[in-house]
């Protein structure tokens, strides 16, 4: 039996790098580890395409399942600095559907897609029986822009500075607020309850991403975006500093983790560091811009900080706290499977 969560990099390049269809000149960015989206050139434009799993938990409601599946799949669009223009949705779910649940997700996906001016162009409703929660099916995300005007995980330069939206382990600490509210509730307060909960509409790097866009993108700003999911803050630190090649000197103490959240990590013992934390977005951008950058952000109600600067490859990845300086790897297994492992096989609530 094999750990859930997503492959690593060394199975990545094993086995599906080597086995990706035709060659083309017009896949200007195919997939690569650590990379959100893949661009190819249409004419004098491009299209920046991500797939995901469309991840429904009925436990929040289908409301919020249906907004957090369509936020996980525009998180990663977005971190291309283009919004979403097209979706596709492939749904497999289970007989147990009521016809009023898949009209309730479909109302809000479609309401949070005319919010983006994303239009949903084909896919695929179906029921089926083996099908479990909360993988019922994929979706694709497709947004459309000039040439010049995105950014990938690999084009983070020395000297750009590192900035980070929110805190670390903000999925992780939300979904377990979701899943074992008592045992939360009776451990900590039923106030980290309350706050943790109140999070769940921050899991998703869309607005973020959109803002840094308008800000400028490349020479005129932001160089990289990748948001922090499996593997969270170190994770995508890792994984963006691999992708562009170059070295990070980054300040763990600015890296911030709000308090309930460290709460609740502490509480199933688990590194807020490396744990998912979709909402969390790690940009780079020109020095210059740094500051305004960060500014913009908070203005729109969004916590921003500069955590560090992207070095030369040679000086490699280092995060320190006080003097204590350690390299950054990636970090392998997300713990916060292992705090729902242990939630569900104690039967907590």
């Amino acid at each position: 039996m094999h750990e859930p969560g997503k492959i690593d990099l060394e199975f990545f390049e094993r086995v599906i790098a080597p086995r990706l269809g035709a060659r083309r000149d017009d896949v200007i960015v195919p997939p690569k580890n650590g990379v959100d989206c893949g661009i190819v050139q249409v004419g004098d434009r491009v299209m920046a395409l991500t797939t995901d799993p469309f991840y429904i938990v009925p436990q929040y409601g289908w409301d919020k399942a249906a907004w957090f599946a369509f936020h996980i799949i525009a998180s990663d669009l977005c971190t291309s600095g283009l919004k979403p223009d097209f979706m596709t949705i492939d749904l497999n779910l289970p007989l147990d559907i009521e016809d009023e649940a898949i009209e309730k997700i479909m109302e809000t996906v479609s309401r949070e897609a005319k919010k983006l001016d994303c239009a949903i162009v084909t896919g695929h409703t179906a029921r089926y029986s083996g099908v479990n929660y909360p993988m019922v099916g994929g979706a694709t995300m497709i947004g459309v822009g000039e040439k010049d005007r995105f950014v990938t995980p690999e084009m983070a330069r020395p000297g750009d500075r590192v900035i980070m939206t929110k805190t670390a382990a903000l999925e992780a600490a939300v979904i377990l607020s979701h899943t074992f509210p008592e045992y939360i509730g009776a451990n900590l307060s039923e106030y980290d309850v309350k706050m943790l909960q109140k999070l769940f509409f921050k899991m998703s790097t869309v607005i973020e991403s959109m803002e840094a866009s308008k800000f400028g993108l490349r020479e005129h700003g932001v160089t990289a975006m990748h948001d922090a999911t499996e593997g969270g803050v170190l994770g995508a630190l890792f994984e963006l500093a691999e992708a562009s090649g170059v070295g990070l000197d980054i300040e763990g103490d600015a890296i911030p983790v709000y308090e309930e959240v460290k709460d609740v990590c502490d509480l199933f013992e688990i590194n807020p560091y490396i744990s998912i934390s979709e909402g969390t977005l790690i940009l780079t951008a020109k020095e210059e811009f740094a500051e305004d950058l960060v500014e913009i952000l908070r203005g729109n109600f969004i916590d921003a900080n500069i955590i560090g600067k992207v070095t030369e490859r040679s000086e490699g990845k280092r995060i320190r706290f006080g003097q204590d300086v350690k390299e950054i790897k990636h970090p392998g297994r997300d713990p916060f499977w292992k705090a729902m492992d242990y939630g569900m096989s104690k039967g907590l609530r």
